[in-house]
């Protein structure tokens, strides 16, 4: 039996009057969200439509008190049965030392404004997560305090009851990262807050106005370290920059499904969620349907000899090589467009010239998209015609006032002065109102002539426009030059054409305010291509990027990031960072998915997993898939106390298969992009959906489908293989349809 803390009993004193202050809180929170519903009723009631602004007054101050008594009820009711996880005993110089306790969110004591619990963002409980005990020093807006560390102190909380007390320091080992490593899958990314790492909290608590690209190893933390990040942003610059313009772009919807319990736990629930596929259709309101992107993955790891030449066109569209050709594309289109402008005349007066309405254009405002410039030189214009009418007018009304003057006075005979005198006063009564009526058409009628470009139009004339094309790409061999255009003289679309469509709409009309993010965070960075990553930095105008992705689950290479050497380049201000120790799988299962790392052709370095044990990964000889052993095999599992299993295929054709081959001997799910995770039952999915994921057990099947060796297969393998936090099973024809030598029993 565990012997207890000698501070148990007086720990549990302290829980039980935080619980209870929380709970009179509560209280308060609920009579006030009840008074503020009353009072809304009551405005309604009362509201008179013939005087009506007192109860409007009334409703929306107490719309505004409702809105802050439920965010108070909602964030202590979330933290109710877990308040805090630590505890620092810390003294800042100058002052008296303190106990720190820290949790998800702060709460002080009313009448004297002492803290009760501290959130684990402020900056002095970067003192639990980074100081060593003794001397520390911690930074609070640029300014640098120091203090003394006495102790740190974990404690397990459940459902409002004191578990455990634990004091740590450099010698201990951290009980309480190895028990939450060795919990649950489907509970450890809401817990993971308790047990932030130094390395993980450093990238966290970067600098926030400026980008970062991590490198992390799988189970390094790096989807942690994102959210984490976010909600850190949130809590020190959420006044400068509101949640809704944030936004994190995940790799699928069903990642998206996995993150959404832990989102609301650390204060991001308005956050702007979405994939860059979606983000780009709804920011430009282009409507197409795009082919699925996983089929030219799955083309791609059935084939014996791939593609070459879709290969290599998955690869250019992605390139900074392609941005300059819709450029130079976009040039032309800019060049057609100033060529349109001429003088500008009402009736035979000439008001401005063409040549320099074409230099507002092209040179005053060149930083500006093709079309904001000429809704900026449509103002120009307009102001321009008013003020010209007006001396058009003045002169001409000066000119008929003196040649009446001149025919009223200066002739003798009346009948020629009659004469003279009606025609000037009809030709003036003429053309005034003429210059009237043209003036206000003048603006109108010019700039009638440039069209609002068809964005999806002209991307399709870009693709199909073969003179310019062999122009323009003097360096592509006539195989790719014919391969290109063969490739788009019938139109479909796919996930490589969403960059160049986003950034043509950005070129020629700016993104909306609304989709105009200012922050953005991005997952699975490696799936990226840089054309993407430069279109999202041009769009949102701004570089303020947190990108995290790990190379060696580059699964969709062939597109995308191979390096990050170009994603450097892009961010000249970013802070590049790795993460090479895993905190998900046992050493036993990282042993085996380094020696696929060892195997691809980026060097990158080895996965140091920590040390945690467990059973060696099992593998299991079966050339055709044979049910019962599968059920025996999660009885086994699962008698070991895990609960959340999933079996990986190769491919979504195989996953598909397997998942009907089994369903009628135990209750299966199988996982597509828009499922929502059921973890009572045995999750049935393909290997390039699994990227992101974490489950306590993982069953790869390759009987029909070995993994070979080309590129995507082993990173396709090593994605599957690192997967699991406690159990990796193989199951196959051989253990070479996994990449490993055959055994030697």
């Amino acid at each position: 039996m565990t012997q207890k803390h000698p501070d148990f009993e007086q720990e549990q004193e302290r829980l039980t009057y935080t619980k209870n202050y929380m709970q009179q809180l509560l209280d308060e929170s609920k009579r006030d969200v009840k008074s503020a519903q009353e009072n809304i009723r009551h405005a309604m009631a009362d509201l008179d439509y013939l005087d009506s602004s007192l109860s409007y007054t009334n409703i929306l101050t107490n719309a505004r008190f409702f809105e802050m008594a439920r965010s108070q009820k909602e964030g202590l009711e979330a933290i109710q049965q877990k308040p805090y996880f630590a505890r620092i005993h810390f003294q800042k110089d100058g002052e008296d030392s303190e106990m720190l306790y820290i949790g998800k969110t702060s709460l002080f004591q009313r009448e004297t404004q002492e803290p009760i619990i501290v959130d684990w963002r402020s900056p002095v409980a970067n003192v639990y997560y980074d100081g060593r005990l003794g001397d520390i020093e911690y930074d609070v807006r640029e300014d640098t305090f120091t203090g003394h560390l006495f102790s740190k102190r974990q404690y397990t909380i459940e459902q409002g009851e004191l578990q455990s007390v634990r004091d740590i320091d450099l010698t201990t080992n951290d009980e309480l990262l190895q028990e939450a490593l060795s919990g649950k899958a489907d509970v450890r990314l809401t817990e993971i807050v308790s047990t932030i790492q130094a390395e993980q909290n450093e990238i966290i608590r970067a600098h926030l106005k400026q980008p970062i690209l991590v490198q992390g190893a799988a189970g390094s933390g790096k989807t942690t370290i994102a959210l984490h990040r976010i909600s850190y942003f949130l809590y020190t610059m959420g006044e400068h920059f509101p949640a809704d313009k944030l936004m994190i772009l995940a790799p699928s919807k069903l990642f998206m499904d996995y993150i959404a319990e832990v989102l609301p736990e650390l204060g991001v629930s308005k956050i702007c969620q979405t994939t860059f596929a979606e983000y780009v259709l709804q920011a430009t309101t282009i409507k197409l349907k795009l082919k699925d992107s996983n089929l030219k993955l799955a083309t791609l790891t059935e084939q014996d000899f791939p593609d070459e030449m879709m290969l290599w066109q998955s690869q250019m569209k992605g390139s900074l090589f392609y941005k300059e050709l819709i450029d130079a594309y976009l040039k032309d289109y800019e060049k057609s467009i100033a060529d349109q402008f001429e003088d500008v005349f009402i009736e035979k007066y000439r008001i401005m010239r063409g040549s320099k309405l074409k230099k507002l254009f092209l040179g005053d405002f060149s930083y500006m998209p093709i079309e904001k410039r000429l809704e900026r030189i449509k103002l120009i214009f307009q102001s321009h015609v008013r003020q010209k009418k007006k001396e058009i007018l003045f002169m001409l009304n000066k000119k008929y006032d003196d040649a009446l003057d001149q025919a009223l006075f200066g002739i003798r005979d009346a009948a020629k002065r009659k004469s003279e005198v009606t025609k000037y006063i009809d030709e003036r009564d003429y053309r005034i109102p003429l210059i009237e009526k043209e003036s206000k058409t003048t603006t109108s009628a010019y700039m009638k002539r440039f069209k609002k470009a068809n964005i999806k139009k002209m991307y399709r004339n870009f693709v199909t426009a073969d003179e310019f094309i062999c122009e323009h790409t003097i360096q592509w061999t006539d195989q790719q030059r014919h391969a290109f255009l063969q490739s788009h003289s019938i139109e479909s679309w796919e996930l490589e054409d969403l960059a160049p469509l986003y950034y043509m709409h950005t070129r020629l009309r700016s993104i909306p305010d609304k989709w105009k993010m200012r922050v953005v965070f991005i997952d699975e960075v490696q799936d990226y291509s840089i054309f993407q990553l430069a279109a999202l930095k041009e769009g949102l105008e701004t570089d303020m990027f947190t990108m995290v992705g790990d190379l060696a689950q580059g699964i969709y290479s062939y597109r995308a990031l191979t390096s990050w050497d170009p994603v450097v380049e892009l961010f000249p201000r970013a802070t590049y960072k790795t993460l090479q120790k895993s905190y998900r799988t046992t050493i036993e299962i990282m042993t085996v998915a380094n020696s696929i790392l060892t195997q691809m052709d980026e060097d990158l370095p080895l996965v140091e997993p920590v040390v945690r044990h467990g059973i060696d990964p099992q593998f299991y000889e079966m050339s055709v898939l044979e049910g019962q052993r599968i059920v025996s095999l999660l009885e086994e599992i699962r008698s070991r106390g895990h609960h959340s299993i999933a079996l990986i295929c190769k491919t979504t054709s195989q996953a598909q298969l397997i998942a009907n081959q089994l369903k009628d001997f135990l209750p299966i799910q199988y996982l597509n992009d828009h499922s929502d995770i059921d973890q009572t039952k045995l999750l049935v999915l393909p290997s390039h959906l699994a990227k992101g994921l974490e489950f306590d057990a993982v069953l790869i099947v390759a009987i029909d489908t070995p993994f070979r060796k080309h590129s995507i297969d082993r990173k396709l393998l090593y994605v599957a293989m690192t997967r699991p936090m406690h159990e990796l099973h193989l199951i196959g024809s051989s253990r070479e349809h996994f990449l490993l030598p055959p055994s030697t029993s």
